[in-house]
């Protein structure tokens, strides 16, 4: 049996390589009332990566598992010892039928195919089509997100399914609202400008509004190199300015963006939107230090914030819930949500405020919760709330 199993084993990991591998049935149970009854495998793409994916068939339910090609073939030889008798292969070049027999002797018979290969290996991970496409695209090559080709780089998978994800959650903010006929857009902390660029091409080239987008960032050398970018995709009315949230001098605003600002600089913008009426202010904070040192709460809560890891944590529940708030206390309804995996960002809660006239009805309730909170939590003061007070 060994030089059988040593040749049906050949015959796979071969035909893996020649990617011409269909799959593999694994029948004829060594014990006839146990309940698995099969196991089906076939190749699947997993993050740019050959893996085989198991389903184990019982008989109620299917459960699939996915595996390695070296782990896999260990798995596949511990089921032919234990669990059954016959394996068959089919590749698109032929079929092998592998079989146990009595005492252990084995036989191996060869077929021509009778099954041929679709397409390439399946992609396990489903492909979703993007709002932002690769092919063509000048300023996600130039960012280093794309080949020349238009094909997403294995270490920037992540950042334009972010990417991504961003434009389709914009594209549910404000595809109900209605906009003036020039919508403009400021991007605050616009960094190396990943969104600015698709948000972009979104409203310009998938909606085909007449937008103007500035991105404001502190960095030299990345307003120059952005600015560039934007000229080489002839994006007429996408502009990079120097300088920081707390010192940006625009006319006007729709719709203002500030990703990942860190700690107050959130706050910053979000004062910024408010102050000049912004109709939709979108922020992913990051870096929650000002509450935190403040923390003492007088009450049960010490037992959560006396832990270093609890405390961070409820600094950034309680600081995002206060800027939620206020937003409402300012005209704005507000929502807070996880808006991406945190496998692709840890910072991945976002703020949505749309300004609503209603809202201006509950100021008072809002402002006592916030005061309510920090008496609560032991807070003096609430950076955004000092920087509102000057409106």
């Amino acid at each position: 049996m060994p030089d059988h199993l040593q040749t049906f084993f050949q015959q796979l990991n071969t035909s893996i390589k020649k990617q011409t591998f269909i799959k593999i049935t694994l029948g004829n149970r060594r014990v006839k009332a146990a309940d698995l009854k099969n196991v089906f495998i076939k190749p699947v793409m997993i993050k740019n990566a050959v893996k085989l994916s198991f389903v184990y068939r019982y008989p109620t339910k299917d459960i699939t598992k996915n595996f390695d090609v070296e782990e896999s073939i260990i798995l596949i030889e511990k089921m032919l010892q234990n669990d059954f008798l016959n394996a068959d292969i089919f590749t698109a070049e032929t079929d092998l039928h592998f079989a146990i027999q009595k005492n252990d002797a084995a036989k191996l018979i060869s077929k021509p195919a009778s099954l041929a290969v679709k397409g390439q290996i399946n992609q396990h991970d489903k492909e979703k089509i993007r709002i932002i496409k690769t092919v063509g695209n000048i300023y996600l090559k130039e960012l280093g997100i794309t080949t020349a080709e238009g094909l997403v780089k294995k270490d920037m998978q992540d950042k334009y399914k972010q990417i991504n994800r961003y434009i389709e959650i914009i594209d549910g903010i404000i595809k109900d609202l209605q906009f003036k006929d020039n919508l403009h857009v400021v991007d605050m902390g616009s960094g190396k400008g990943y969104l600015t660029f698709a948000l972009y091409d979104y409203l310009v080239n998938k909606l085909h509004l007449l937008a103007t987008v500035t991105g404001i960032e502190l960095r030299e050398e990345l307003v120059t190199k952005c600015n560039q970018i934007a000229l080489n995709a002839q994006y007429t009315h996408l502009a990079f300015k120097s300088g920081t949230i707390q010192n940006a001098v625009l006319s006007n605003t729709d719709l203002l963006i500030a990703l990942h600002a860190c700690d107050t600089a959130t706050d910053e913008a979000i004062y910024y939107g408010i102050k000049v009426n912004a109709k939709v202010i979108i922020c992913a904070p990051c870096c929650h230090k000002q509450i935190r040192k403040q923390m003492a709460p007088d009450n049960e809560l010490k037992s959560i914030t006396k832990h270093g890891i609890l405390l961070e944590r409820q600094a950034e529940i309680t600081t995002d819930a206060i800027r939620a708030l206020l937003l409402e206390a300012h005209g704005y309804k507000t929502k807070v949500f996880e808006f991406i995996a945190t496998e692709h960002t840890p910072k991945n809660v976002l703020i949505v405020a749309i300004r609503s006239a209603k809202e201006k009805e509950t100021k008072q309730i809002s402002l006592d919760k916030v005061i309510a909170l920090k008496s609560l939590f032991g807070i003096q003061s609430h950076y955004l709330e000092t920087l509102l007070d000057c409106l």
